[in-house]
């Protein structure tokens, strides 16, 4: 896929933010140590983040940060970014973009955790108080968050040339196994919202405990099951049944959840890309979701009728 990114400089961001908000032209702008793909993040003066969509296919996440976050942060027992202002399209940044208060913190690692099961846990307490938030005008799953929260069978085409490109490369024969069990379910129940993004770089940890959320560009309302993954990328065994305990989902919930992790963690060994450094290799990934389905076959009960266990 090609690149087509922008990637303004800091000096570039400092003129936008001159231009737009001259009450903070005199703040220095600096790159952020990591970002992940979607935006680019840079430090406004000690307590201000610029972020900018780094496309036009990731633009729609701005009015939607915008306008929910307030509505999500009053319930989230973690900070999430205080959107400041809205930028217009720039010759530095053809896109509208924002101006958040910074949230504090460092990307999880192993290292900077005092206690993976309590931070298991933490992350569970957040995503089902972001799931106990009233949806009402929220945005269904589509493309403003690529489809996080809906249906995994959008990426079912992805996932079939996926399997022809890898083969050789992972076991293809357990891995359709079980993206087709994880295509036999759906969610049942009302919609709820999701993060769509629950990765290292957006969990900030804040003296060895989870204090921050960021990068909501991907949230919505829709099945939980896309909101899981850090399950395999990140948790050791351990953690990972806390934190399974502690959603109290279902098992087909869970069965897509692997899905979705699949889905991801094929796509990237396949492309190459680059993963945080904190995260499970995506070869590794696809080995301890394929393990795991395999020693836990479902019921067909079980299946269709998805919800909280």
């Amino acid at each position: 896929m090609t690149d087509d990114r922008i990637n303004p400089t800091p000096q570039a961001v400092a003129g936008m933010v001159g231009r737009q908000f001259p009450q903070w032209a005199h703040l220095p702008v600096r790159s952020v140590s990591w970002e992940g793909w979607d935006n680019r993040t840079f430090l406004l003066g000690d307590d201000m983040v610029v972020r900018l969509p780094s496309a036009g296919r990731y633009a729609a996440a701005v009015d939607k940060e915008q306008h929910f976050l307030p509505r999500l942060a009053p319930h989230v027992p973690v900070d999430i970014p205080t959107p400041l202002a809205r930028g217009v399209p720039d010759e530095a940044c053809p896109f509208s973009w924002s101006v958040y208060r910074y949230v504090s913190g460092d990307p999880a690692t192993r290292e900077n955790i005092r206690d993976l099961d309590a931070f298991a846990r933490r992350v569970a307490e957040v995503l089902k108080a972001m799931q106990g938030v009233e949806t009402n005008g929220a945005p269904r799953a589509g493309p403003h968050n690529f489809f996080r929260g809906g249906p995994l069978s959008v990426y079912d085409e992805d996932v079939r040339d996926l399997l022809v490109r890898l083969n050789g490369r992972i076991d293809t024969g357990a891995a359709d196994r079980l993206w087709q069990g994880a295509l036999s379910s759906q969610w049942m129940t009302d919609p709820v919202w999701v993060h769509g993004d629950i990765a290292v770089g957006n969990l900030l940890i804040r003296d060895g405990r989870l204090g921050g959320l960021i990068d909501f560009g991907s949230a919505g309302i829709g099945d939980p099951a896309c909101d899981l993954v850090l399950a395999w990328t990140f948790l050791n065994d351990h953690a990972r049944g806390v934190f399974r305990d502690e959603m109290g989902l279902d098992v087909a919930t869970w069965q897509r959840a692997r899905g979705w992790a699949l889905w991801k963690a094929m796509l990237t060994l396949a492309s190459g890309g680059r993963t945080h450094p904190a995260e499970r290799a995506p070869r590794d990934i696809i080995e301890l979701v394929l393990k795991e389905a395999a020693s836990e076959p479902v019921n067909p009960q079980d299946l269709g009728l998805a919800g909280r266990s």
